[in-house]
């Protein structure tokens, strides 16, 4: 059962950071907006009941089974990793200024960098576009790279986006783990 925390012990959260889970030569790195004020409270990414985030990563082939977010330091051991493009907890995303993502785009850059995974997957596409100035960008893979890092950008999962149903959101993600399993494929052919 999902612990009920008080308006005033969520609203304390406000600002607070929690920990990338994150390792070298991941799979993929998913980078959410920024934590929520029940993941601010937890500790734990995509803590929010009602964040298909969890949910999509399982449908989609990334993990066996249904984590839940108290399991995310597994997530390394699967190849994938999760950080923020804006670290601050905040009770909403619309809360976050353009200039809030601008450096975050560059703290992203500077993971990439370091732990040079396969993949940086931005949920969320307003994030992305603002983040690393690509206004145009759609969902999907994305033109440019990281290095050798490629970008991808998927649709937010939070249970506030309506266009996106739990199915939609896994088919979405099923397409980054078709390009990250051709992607291994390639790079095993060719060693």
């Amino acid at each position: 059962m999902t612990k009920r925390y008080t308006r005033e012990e969520l609203a304390a959260a406000t600002g607070r950071t929690i920990p990338d889970v994150i390792g070298p030569h991941l799979d993929v790195l998913f980078s959410g907006i920024n934590p929520g004020l029940m993941s601010a409270v937890t500790g734990h990414h995509f803590a929010r009941p009602g964040n298909r985030f969890w949910p999509a990563l399982h449908r989609s082939g990334f993990t066996p089974r249904l984590m839940r977010p108290d399991e995310q330091d597994e997530l390394v051991a699967l190849g994938l990793g999760i950080t923020n493009v804006v670290a601050r907890a905040t009770a909403g995303a619309a809360e976050l200024l353009a200039d809030e993502y601008k450096t975050g785009g560059k703290i992203l850059r500077a993971k990439v960098e370091e732990y040079q995974p396969r993949w940086l997957a931005v949920v969320g596409i307003g994030a992305y576009r603002t983040a690393f100035a690509k206004p145009k960008a759609v969902l999907g893979r994305q033109p440019d790279t990281l290095g050798k890092t490629g970008l991808w950008v998927l649709p937010n999962p939070s249970g506030l986006n309506a266009h996106f149903t739990v199915e939609t959101l896994a088919e979405e993600f099923a397409h980054l783990r078709a390009a990250v399993e051709e992607e291994k494929e390639g790079g095993v052919a060719s060693e």
